[in-house]
C-alpha cells in the first residue's frame, strides 16, 4: 500500500444516501481477489446503459451521460463528497478496492457504513466523516464551481478549500499512523518481522515436532 501524502484533487458530488455496496461494485464482478482492475467497474449500473458482465471491454460499452462521473467537468476526480451511510450493504472489499482502483482518494460523508469505513483504511482510501451542513456546503461549492477542488492534509487533518477555508476532521490515531505509513494488515504483521523470527526459532528447540509437521 502507498503512503497517504497531502494532495489536492478534483471533487465529484454523489447526491444520494445509503449507497450500498452492490451499488459500487455489483456482485458479478467479485469473482476476483487481485484487489485490482475493478475501477471501469465502479458504480457500474450507473454509469453504463447495457449490463455489465466480467471481464467485458468497457471502453466499447455506452456511458449513461446523466451520471456524474461521466461528466467532462469531473474528469479526473480522486475526492467524492457523498451523503449519510455510505458503504452500507454486504462486507465485500471489493467496494473499496473498486474506489481506489478508479482513482479516488477520499470520500466525504456525513456517516459510513462500519465495514466499509475499515475496510477503506485497510486499502488506502480515506474516509471522512463531517456534519451534514458541512457537507451540505461542499455540494453547494462542487456544484457552482466546474472544477472545485480540495486539498486533503491527512497529517494535520484539515481539508482546504479553495477560498481559504480549513476544515478540522476526526481521524483515529493508528488508523491516521497506517495511512501515512502505507502500512496495510500485512504491512503491520512485518514490522515485527524479526520478533516473529526469533520466537519461531525458539519455540522450534521447545517443540520441534510442530516443525517437522510442517516442513
Amino acid at each position: 500500500m502507498e503512503k497517504y501524502q497531502k494532495y489536492t484533487g478534483i471533487v465529484a458530488p454523489l447526491d444520494r444516501a445509503n449507497i450500498d455496496t452492490d451499488q459500487i461494485i455489483p456482485k458479478q464482478f467479485l469473482k476476483s481477489i487481485k484487489r485490482t482492475g475493478f475501477g471501469p467497474n465502479l458504480f457500474d449500473e450507473w454509469r453504463y446503459l447495457d449490463e455489465g458482465l466480467p471481464e467485458q471491454d468497457c471502453s466499447q460499452r455506452p456511458l449513461n451521460p446523466e451520471f456524474v462521473l461521466n461528466q467532462e467537468r469531473y474528469k479526473g476526480v480522486s475526492v467524492m463528497v457523498a451523503r449519510k451511510n455510505f458503504g452500507c450493504g454486504s462486507s465485500r472489499e471489493h467496494a473499496p478496492w473498486a474506489l481506489e482502483d478508479f482513482g479516488f482518494k477520499a470520500i466525504i460523508a456525513p456517516s459510513f457504513a462500519d465495514i466499509f469505513f475499515n475496510n477503506s483504511f485497510k486499502n488506502g482510501l480515506l474516509p471522512i466523516v463531517l456534519s451534514e451542513e458541512k457537507v451540505d456546503s461542499l455540494f453547494e461549492s462542487v456544484h457552482a464551481d466546474s472544477g472545485y477542488s480540495l486539498e486533503i492534509d491527512l497529517e494535520n487533518q484539515v481539508i482546504n478549500c479553495p477560498d481559504g477555508e480549513s476544515i478540522a476532521f476526526d481521524v483515529d490515531p493508528f488508523r491516521k499512523h497506517c495511512l501515512l505509513q502505507g502500512l496495510d494488515d500485512i504491512g503491520i504483521t512485518l514490522e515485527d518481522a524479526d520478533a516473529i523470527k526469533a520466537f519461531e526459532s525458539t519455540y522450534e528447540k521447545e517443540a520441534p515436532w510442530v516443525f517437522n509437521a510442517i516442513k
